[in-house]
Formats: structure tokens, sequence, C-alpha cells
């Protein structure tokens, strides 16, 4: 009998993808492991292995076809002695494959990944992203919403109200998936607002509106990629359903730049006589946001409807700027890491991202986030939170200012930066507290390898 290939779910929250490439075509032959398709996310472009033996029969879904759904049936395989010819025949009519078992988020996540990003840009200020919204659950009549047993149950055990959550699953029917999420604060509706209330956020101009403002032939449409569509989706849900606040200080990296020329200068060489690695300040900002969450413990949170969830490590986000967007590989367990183990981490992770090579659990999760727009001459700047983290640190530029010491006028090397915190989670004391930490560690660097 025919196999049916499927579109995977490369994460835990992929809906969709991109058919980048088929790396075989009708007629091959194929052994289980064999590489046989190149699929795009919004964020990286991952190889599908085949999972059987046999030969293609037929492709239903040509490479370059976008927002292929999960489970879709793209091609069909013929198993071994079967009639290639007639298992091709019948593909056209081959039926899509039932929507896999519902599971929880949290058991499809691997057991080393961090929670599944929802919303987050993880931006130049990321954040990371609710879905999109499902069309209205049709009810039966007595103002229920269509949910599975599953579904129900969770909503129950999180105390919430299943009529708010938007439902992925088949007519709108509200899933586990779904549940998950708004424990989070993405894919819920807003109340019902009183009669003749005024609505809490104006609506946007429609592509008509905007379009008409301007002369027709004086400009270009570029249709936007799914990276550019989820980054607006993320940051839009982050900035209305994310209680945001800031806290921004100064400080003085004179100790730090010294610390960083002696370290690079001392740094071994390989065989070709070049050093082994080149600290840059992201790295120790890394980890000074690290050690910092390791002694302000409160502070290394994430939200949840259902309770909050403290972590025990510092996963450090960090935004890297790639075409099109950007996205936040994650230095897991930052605290526990050598500055010069960062960097190296943090080279690999910029160059596969900037080739769309990121596997999913490598820039999903995480505890908090860095955005350092310092190499671009800012001073500071307010970085957007990417949930499910409850802070995010925006790094400014290192400039010479004027400081007063012991009544004298000094030029000193200053970094700003500020910190963004979700107040359901951070409260503007702990919040204090936290940045107060990292500017501890980051003007006295010693203090990181204690």
């Amino acid at each position: 009998m025919p196999i049916n290939i499927l579109m995977p779910a490369l994460s835990p929250t992929m809906e969709k993808g991109n058919l980048a490439k088929w790396l075989k075509k009708e007629g091959d032959k194929v052994k289980s492991g064999d590489v046989i398709a190149e699929i795009e996310t919004d964020k990286a472009t991952m190889e599908v292995e085949a999972v059987d033996e046999g030969t293609i029969a037929k492709i239903l879904v040509p490479e370059g076809t976008q927002d292929v759904a999960v489970n879709d049936v793209i091609a069909v395989l013929a198993g071994d002695g079967e009639d290639v010819k007639a298992a091709g025949a019948g593909a056209a009519n081959a039926p899509k494959a039932a929507p896999a078992a519902e599971v929880p988020a949290a058991a499809k996540s691997a057991p080393t990944a961090a929670p599944a990003a929802a919303p987050a840009a993880k931006a130049a200020a990321p954040a990371a992203a609710a879905p999109q919204a499902a069309p209205a659950q049709p009810t039966n009549g007595h103002a229920r919403t269509f949910s599975s047993p599953l579904a129900r149950r969770l909503a129950k055990e999180a105390g919430i109200e299943l009529a708010r959550v938007n439902g992925s699953g088949p007519h709108g029917r509200v899933i586990a998936r779904d549940v998950e999420q708004a424990k989070s604060g993405k894919g819920l509706k807003a109340p019902a607002a009183a009669p003749g209330a005024a609505p809490s956020i104006a609506p946007s101009m429609s592509d008509k509106q905007v379009l008409a403002l301007y002369e027709p032939g004086s400009y270009e449409v570029i249709p936007h990629d799914g990276m550019r569509r989820t980054i607006a989706q993320r940051l839009t849900a982050s900035v209305q359903t994310v209680p945001h606040f800031y806290l921004t200080m100064d400080c003085d990296i004179g100790k730090l730049l010294a610390a960083r020329e002696e370290i690079n200068a001392a740094a071994p060489k390989d065989k070709e006589k070049k050093p082994l690695y080149k600290l840059s300040v992201n790295d120790f900002v890394i980890k000074a946001m690290a050690i910092a969450l390791q002694r302000i413990p409160n502070a290394n949170v994430s939200w949840t409807e259902g309770g909050m969830l403290k972590h025990k490590h510092s996963d450090i986000g960090v935004a890297v700027a790639m075409p099109g967007g950007l996205i936040t590989p994650i230095i897991r367990k930052a605290e526990t890491k050598s500055l010069s183990t960062i960097s190296a981490e943090m080279k690999d992770f910029a160059a596969r991202a900037r080739a769309r090579k990121l596997k999913p659990e490598e820039y999903q999760g995480g505890t908090t986030a860095v955005s350092n727009l310092g190499m671009y001459g800012i001073k500071d700047f307010t970085a957007v939170i990417n949930p499910p983290h409850a802070t995010i640190l925006a790094v400014g530029t290192s400039e010479e200012r004027a400081v007063v010491r012991a009544g004298k006028i000094e030029a000193a090397h200053i970094m700003s930066v500020t910190l963004s915190c979700d107040h359901r989670a951070v409260d503007g004391a702990l919040g204090a507290e936290l940045i107060g930490a990292f500017k501890m560690l980051i003007e006295n660097p010693v203090m990181m390898m204690v």
C-alpha cells in the first residue's frame, strides 16, 4: 500500500511551512534517513528525512509552495514490490492525514528545550508571538464553546475561561495547544465590551486606506515573507498583552574594556597563529546578565495564568539581525559557561542564523534576552519583551562621557542599558535589584569569575 509523506511539524508551534526544495525526484529510490526535501519555517530552513524505504511515486506539492499545512500529504512513496505507476496514479486522490493526537505543549517539547517561544521577536527588540486568531468558535446555541476533553481539563486546572480562548482545531474547536498558549496570555479574545463602550485599541488602517495616501507608481509593493509576518504578529501581541515598564542605568565599563583587551591579548593561538577566541563586550553582557539572574532568582521567571515559572538556569536569548528580520538564539545555562565558550557559541549561532540553519530548540524558549544596538551607535533604547520571558535588556553603545568623581570631572567609558520588565511577573523594586546586580557585575568583571 502506498505510503503518504506528510508535511512535518518542525517545532511544537509550527502550523504551516514553505516547501523550499525537493532533493529527490519522482522515480528516485529512498531509504530511511535519506534527506528528501528542505522546509522553510519563519525562522529557519530544515532538512526532512525519509522514515520509510521505497520509491517516490508522486510529488503532490511542488517546491516553492508556501504555507503548506502541517500533516498535509506532500508526496507518495511506493513500498518495495509495489507498482510505482499505480501508486502515483492514485496519489492525486490521496486523503489528507488526520490531525495528530492532542498532546499538551509541554509534553511535546524535547527534555532539553525550554518552553516553546510563544510570541516574540525576538527582535531587535525581540518579541515572541501569538498565532493568528482562529475563526470564531461555533457554539451549540447555548453559548457553549466546542472543545476537546483534554482542553477542557487543562483550562479548568489553569482557571481559564474556554469561551475566551481562540480555537485552532477543526472548525475553530479549542484544543490542548490553544489552552497551553492561553496560559501565557496568547490567543485570548478580548473581554466583551459594555454596550456603547469605545474599543480599547483603535483599529489599524486597511491596506486600501494606506495605498490611497500615496500616488500610484510612487512605491513598490514588497510582499511580506513568513518571518516578517511572524515578527509583526508577535511584537503586536507582546505590546498589547504584556504590561511593560522600563528601568535605565549608566554603567562605567572602563575595567571591562581593560580586562577584555588583556584577555584577548593573552588568548592562545592556533597553528596559523590566529587567536582561538576574541571576546566582545556583548559576551561580557551575556555573562553578567546570566549571573545577575542567579543572584536575583525571583526575576528569573516566566508568567503563566496558572502560576509563575521560576527557572533554575539562565538561558539568555541574544538578538541577531538577519535579512528580512531577526532571531534570538539562546545560550543555555549561560551562568555556567566561560566567556570564551559564550563567545564561540555566539559566533556559531550568528553564522547559522543568517543562513537560516538554526534548529527550533536553539531559538525557542529562554528565560530572558539581550538586544545590543551599540555597534550601530545607538545610545539607549527600549526593547519589546519576548514572551515567555519576563525581561529583556537593551544595550546601547559605549562612549566617553564626563563624570564627577571626588569633586573632579573626569572622562569615563559609559554604557547605558535599559531593562524592560513584565509588570505581571517582575515588580519595580525587583527589576531595580536585577539591573543593579547587572551593573555591579559589568562594572567589576572580575566578580563574574567568583
